[in-house]
């Protein structure tokens, strides 16, 4: 019986997953708690206040959501061709993979007119876990926020660095992009989801549009490009769990297609909002514990 159980309880997180292709993805908590814990502290609490990275193997425990991260590397402040943003929130932290990655594109970037790079905007907290302020994901060490201001200038002081603010790239609620959008944008965003280490790219819906629109030859790498709220002044990277990483639990696969057409529905959305379904709000979920995350977490938060 206690079998059969958990097999229902991983079928209904998968199903939910599938439902729900969006930042803020959850796991089933029977399959990823720690329900032998009785360690009922504040999650982010905990983690939100650890200043620096454990030791150990690098290794990403949990899902984007409900998760922390072991042995993580810090992105440097100052590189080549990018500068990391807001450090006094210290979450210039990830996977190995993530800051390669990083690495990697800002390069890429910086050979686009106009962009001496990126600027890096939060990935996540030296041992990962839920954050004081912020996002529901990035607690793996395998998101990174990615900021629309293409920059001028790779030498930024620290107090500039916590002053400026990246730009907005919409219009009309999202369902556009406005005249600050760029092939440059575009690009980069392509050569993003070309990288295969990359597993979901979100970004506003007038965004995607736009990039259905202007996309020529091969168009498989639009699957990951995926509409999301509030992804207008960064697009945010979400990298597949690491290989051989079997504390890592990845997002159900991406539906087949470009997503074009999802994208437009967004869009109409937006233009013309559907009538209020008559179903009361789902109650807001109380903050995560320490005996909702992985029982590694436990282990990551104390050492």
């Amino acid at each position: 019986m206690v079998r059969t159980l958990g097999a229902l309880c991983v079928l209904l997180a998968l199903t939910a997953c599938k439902a729900n292709d969006t930042a803020q993805t959850t796991t089933s908590s029977s399959v990823m708690s720690s329900q032998s814990s009785n360690d009922t502290r504040v999650a982010k609490e905990v983690f939100g206040h650890i200043p620096t990275p454990s030791n150990g193997a690098s290794e990403a425990i949990g899902s984007y959501a409900r998760g922390c991260q072991s042995g993580a590397m810090e992105l440097p402040e100052n590189g080549q061709t990018w500068q990391a943003m807001r450090l006094s929130r210290n979450r210039n932290w990830g996977q190995p993979q993530l800051v390669s990655f990083v690495e990697d594109l800002s390069a890429f970037a910086a050979t686009q007119p106009g962009w001496d790079g990126l600027y890096i905007g939060d990935m996540s907290q030296p041992r990962g876990g839920p954050m004081l302020t912020g996002h529901a994901s990035h607690q793996i060490g395998l998101d990174v926020d990615i900021w629309m201001l293409p920059p001028s200038r790779l030498d930024l002081t620290e107090a500039e660095r916590e002053s400026l603010s990246s730009i907005t790239m919409q219009r009309a609620n999202g369902a556009y992009t406005n005249s600050d959008w760029s092939p440059q944008h575009e690009a980069i965003l392509r050569r993003a989801a070309e990288d295969p280490r990359v597993a979901r790219i979100f970004v506003f819906a007038g965004a995607k549009v736009e990039m259905c629109k202007n996309a020529t030859g091969d168009r498989d790498w639009l699957r990951k490009i995926r509409p999301w709220w509030g992804h207008h002044y960064h697009f945010h990277v979400r990298l597949n769990c690491p290989a051989g990483d079997d504390a890592c639990q990845d997002q159900a696969p991406i539906p087949a297609g470009d997503g074009c057409e999802d994208a437009e529905k967004w869009v109409n959305d937006i233009l013309n909002p559907p009538p209020p379904s008559g179903q009361p709000p789902a109650p807001p979920r109380g903050p995560l514990r320490m005996n909702d995350l992985p029982d590694q977490c436990a282990v990551v938060a104390g050492r």
